[in-house]
């Protein structure tokens, strides 16, 4: 982990800590235990919106890939997921090792690159319309201006970023930035040719424009990314239920969709720690919800992450430990 990650990582653990410390550690601990085995409950429903997140990856498969399917759509969105739940790669490096795993199921790397940074996007775009969908919610329980402005310019923040991020994909984003680093590397090292890396972000850069002259996968990638996270609405309306503070479903709507939205501006602290909280603390007194419940609430949220990314990341290790024996074995032995 970088210094400046580490630092960040510090700074949510202390933050992490000191609300639940003015909480009242054993008062969020006693709202958590009350949801017992329902966290499992909360955890199985999580693989619902993962399954309509898989679909919107599979929209966007290239038709002359026959060799992976919708269950390396699933198995690649699941353990991107858990990636980047757990593990302190920010928002990148399941998107890195979900390109991989496509990759090594038989996909095209450039078609692979392809197919997740589109699918990224489309499902950037689906949260930010989410956040709006939150944020008119607000509007009905917010007085005033003091908690829909610092909402709102989050969600414009983060809008303006996924904009930059979709025009500098249609202006060869992969193949500017290898040139670029190309040219800093060469100052310390002239030895490397990075001519056939350049050449392949550049192949990159032209699969993904080919996915967006092709409206209706682009259209569908989108419309089931914005189902997945309106789905993603009923793992709070049942942890609620289980947590004893039961809400409707616009409440649990507005938490989904803003939380999502704060915890996604936090996307450089590892796990957004801390800002998950604090959100859920802000946005919950506005519908009357007890801090301790919504405390209660992202705890529980982080124990499924844990219940299903912890299963992932194994299930991933030993996926690409079976990939390397495997391309091992297609290597001739020279005698």
């Amino acid at each position: 982990m970088s210094r400046a990650g580490t630092v960040l990582l510090s700074l949510g653990v202390v933050l992490f800590i000191a609300l639940l410390g003015w909480q009242g550690f054993g008062s969020v601990a006693a709202a958590l235990a009350a949801a017992g085995w329902g966290l499992l409950a909360v955890a199985a429903f999580h693989l619902l919106p993962v399954v309509i997140d898989a679909l919107a990856i599979e929209a966007l498969f290239p038709r002359n890939q026959r060799d992976v399917t919708f269950r390396d759509a699933l198995l690649a969105r699941w353990t991107g997921e858990s990636v980047n739940s757990l593990m302190p790669a920010g928002q990148i490096g399941g998107p890195m090792l979900m390109v991989r795993y496509l990759a090594q199921r038989g996909m095209r790397a450039r078609d692979a690159a392809a197919v997740i940074t589109v699918s990224t996007t489309m499902q950037s775009v689906g949260q930010m319309v989410f956040a709006m969908i939150g944020l008119a919610l607000l509007s009905s329980y917010a007085s005033g201006v003091g908690m829909l402005l610092p909402v709102l310019i989050v969600i414009v923040v983060c809008s303006l970023m996924v904009l930059g991020f979709f025009f500098a994909q249609r202006k060869g984003l992969f193949g500017r930035a290898t040139r670029f680093a190309s040219q800093f590397a060469a100052r310390f090292s002239k030895k490397r040719d990075w001519s056939s890396l350049v050449s392949r972000a550049q192949a990159v850069d032209a699969a993904v424009l080919e996915l967006y002259e092709k409206p209706g996968p682009v259209a569908a990638s989108f419309a089931l990314s914005l189902l997945g996270w309106i789905v993603g609405t009923g793992e709070v309306w049942l942890a609620l239920r289980f947590l004893g503070s039961p809400v409707g479903w616009t409440e649990a709507l507005m938490l989904e969709s803003l939380g999502q939205a704060i915890r996604g501006a936090a996307f450089a602290i590892p796990g957004s720690l801390g800002v998950q909280e604090g959100g859920y603390l802000l946005l919950a007194r506005l519908i009357g919800l007890p801090p301790e419940a919504a405390l209660a609430l992202s705890l529980a949220k982080r124990a499924r992450e844990l219940l299903l990314g912890l299963p992932g990341i194994v299930y991933l290790h030993f996926a690409e430990k079976g990939w390397q024996r495997r391309r091992l074995a297609r290597v001739p032995e020279i005698e």
